[in-house]
């Protein structure tokens, strides 16, 4: 199909970047499980490995059925081309690979997925990268926080675990005044609540693991590049603007303009990092995405009831659904994110550390796992899994707080969730 404007987005996410089979006519994009391409001839080789001609080579690199989601994604997101990769995580240092260098650091919200934090404040190191962590909301921190050596500023569209809203138009008005790219997570969001680049971001990532696959069963990431950023502009991106020596001096931006973050994914990221998404990932990640709207109207509609019911239930302290009209965050979800906040958000359990256990031990229909964005209604105690490894400080400013429970409301039937959560707030706050 043609993938033009005119196309809504429920069409797109069946059909873009999919088309017949054109060896068998298969309808469904089929799974090239396959590790290697055969040239035409040696021209055609030395073409492709030259960044000549666009092609298959090697599936650490690219894979058609890979391609067929790149495609996809990148055309949900509204940008120019996507690289898909092995995992959430993998597609957050793919993003600052081309961008970083010895001695660099990225503007982080507090507000992130506790695995992300860790990865920024620790992991990151080793390659001589740094992290400063600000309270997005608060545009002048960021702005203060920024110097000659930041790279990119980093945030989550809907924040995980709190479900917090992110004014993407504001933080990306300070990163162009900086001349650097606002990078957004949209994975809790995802292209149908939100679309970044919109909204001004420069790239987006994903783990795809989560709502486009949306039935727990294959991990994946992407990186989706919006095509506007000026990488030349400056000589703060060398790895896009000056010449690469691994490719005989070919300078990424001047070849291969707004496709340039895009190409040096894929010909240096994946050639050099490895971090590749097998067919079969992307296979049921399209199968996923085909529904994507469906699932996250009702994601959001269960999620409304669930956060409404909870909020007036005495058991239960507070409530960081940004879809409550009494959340400070209600104004920006109508102005930012009108189709609604999402379904993740947290809740406090009176009775503390001990209650959420009980909590968690007691509920039926919820799974206890360190997931998100499944079809299931998820449910995690953040402070003592997935940000286990902050410090107290770091938890409180993340949302994860010992007395508070993660939950990812699922597409069940409402009145279900809501009764095994009843009988779970019984047992644990008797």
């Amino acid at each position: 199909m043609s993938d033009t404007p005119s196309y809504g987005f429920d069409t797109l996410q069946i059909h873009a970047g999919a088309r017949p089979d054109p060896a068998t006519g298969a309808r469904q994009t089929p799974i090239y499980q396959t590790t290697a391409y055969v040239f035409r001839d040696a021209d055609h080789a030395a073409a492709l490995f030259n960044l000549q001609e666009v092609g298959y080579i090697y599936s650490r690199l690219t894979n058609p059925t890979v391609a067929v989601l790149q495609e996809r994604i990148a055309t949900l997101e509204g940008g120019v081309g996507a690289v898909c990769c092995s995992s959430g995580h993998a597609a957050q240092i793919m993003a600052l690979f081309p961008l970083m260098g010895p001695g660099c650091n990225v503007v982080a919200s507090t507000r992130l997925y506790g695995g992300t934090v860790t990865q920024f404040s620790q992991t990151i190191k080793r390659f001589g990268w740094s992290a400063k962590f600000v309270d997005t909301d608060d545009l002048e921190a960021v702005k203060a926080a920024i110097d000659e050596n930041t790279r990119a500023v980093f945030c989550e569209s809907i924040a995980n675990p709190g479900g917090y809203v992110t004014d993407i138009r504001a933080l990306a008005d300070v990163a162009d005044a900086a001349g650097i790219p606002l990078i957004v997570d949209n994975t809790s969001a995802t292209p149908y609540l939100c679309r970044p680049i919109e909204q001004g971001a420069t790239l987006v990532v994903h783990s795809t693991t989560k709502y486009l696959t949306g039935n727990g069963t294959v991990t994946g990431g992407c990186i989706v590049d919006s095509g506007r950023f000026d990488w030349s502009a400056n000589d703060k991106f060398p790895s896009l603007s000056a010449p690469e020596p691994a490719y005989h001096g070919l300078k990424f931006h001047e070849t291969f303009g707004s496709l340039a973050f895009t190409f040096h994914g894929i010909a240096i990221g994946l050639r050099d990092l490895g971090m590749t998404m097998n067919p079969q990932a992307a296979h049921y990640t399209l199968m996923g995405i085909e529904t994507l709207s469906l699932r996250m109207q009702r994601h959001v509609e269960n999620a409304k009831k669930v956060a409404a019911w909870l909020e007036a239930d005495p058991r239960v302290d507070y409530v960081t659904y940004a879809g409550l009209p009494s959340s400070p965050y209600y104004d920006r979800v109508q102005k930012c994110y009108p189709k609604g906040a999402g379904a993740l958000f947290t809740f406090a359990v009176k009775g503390g550390y001990e209650a959420c256990v009980k909590l968690v031990n007691a509920l039926e229909i919820f799974s206890h796992v360190a997931n998100l964005g499944d079809a299931r209604s998820l449910i995690i105690h953040s402070a003592s899994t997935t940000h286990r490894q902050l410090s107290p400080a770091q938890q409180e400013a993340a949302g994860a707080g010992p007395n508070v429970v993660r939950v990812s409301i699922g597409i069940e039937d409402a009145a279900d969730i809501i009764a095994d959560l009843d009988q779970a707030l019984t047992k644990a706050t008797a």
